[in-house]
């Protein structure tokens, strides 16, 4: 298919814009109940210490001062739930998601831990709440299934309060000499396969190894957060550039 304004990446595939949520939320309906015993097979447990690199970046108070974050994209609650354990009784964490299986599980395991965490059905690139909303929004690992990430970004800027800051964790690109070789054979061999086994959809994981594949490195990356009016931006890389930590600030 030509490349066109009207088309975008589903993993290796240009697909016109219009269709891509809807190839992406069929991805997640499929996979949503073994989502997170994925994320611990494919990672090896690698995912638990990126994400709590993520959880004290955002550092949220002991106390009961009140402190608002955002959790975009989160739909299985898994780094909400980290977030609300680390913050005080003041600390109120919302997630929002498009994928309503996601968020049933989300919500399925904040009432298991009882933690108090609201979901709300919603979309990255529209998000269902006011300007100036958060102290903190956060997106891990799900920013790269967005059709419009550029819309996704100027969302996250607009809910956050002056001083806010946004963290995104997401897959990156290796830049240790031979761990990239190994890190292919085993995305593109590994993966779905272990995929197949597990949830029944290895096509599902097949997209979200392509979909880490067509990600944009984490320069650039950067200069799409600065487009969309964040400042001192800035990332770091983790476990070799497996992921990256991006982080920028509304001033």
């Amino acid at each position: 298919m030509a490349r066109g304004a009207s088309d975008t990446d589903f993993g290796f595939r240009r697909v016109p814009l219009g269709t891509k949520q809807a190839l992406v939320d069929d991805v997640f309906h499929s996979v949503a109940r073994r989502y997170d015993l994925m994320n611990d097979l494919m990672s090896g447990g690698l995912h638990r210490a990126w994400k709590d690199a993520l959880v004290t970046a955002v550092n949220p108070p002991k106390g009961r001062q009140p402190f608002a974050v955002l959790d975009i994209a989160g739909g299985t609650g898994d780094v909400a739930l980290r977030v609300a354990e680390a913050g005080g009784k003041g600390t109120q964490v919302t997630v929002a998601d498009i994928n309503a299986e996601m968020l049933a599980v989300g919500r399925e395991r904040a009432q298991t831990s009882r933690r108090a965490v609201t979901f709300v059905e919603g979309n990255a690139e529209a998000l269902p709440f006011p300007d100036r909303a958060f102290d903190v929004a956060t997106i891990a690992f799900g920013i790269r299934n967005v059709p419009r990430i550029e819309a996704a970004l100027a969302e996250a800027h607009r809910v956050l309060r002056i001083g806010g800051r946004f963290l995104c964790l997401e897959f990156s690109s290796v830049d240790v000499p031979g761990l990239d070789a190994l890190y292919q054979l085993y995305s593109f061999n590994v993966i779905p396969a272990l995929g197949g086994a597990v949830t029944g959809d290895a096509a599902a994981y097949r997209y979200l190894v392509e979909s880490i594949r067509r990600f944009p490195a984490p320069s650039v990356f950067a200069s799409m957060m600065r487009e969309a009016g964040f400042r001192r931006v800035a990332f770091q890389r983790l476990t070799g550039g497996v992921v990256a930590l991006h982080s920028g600030w509304r001033l």
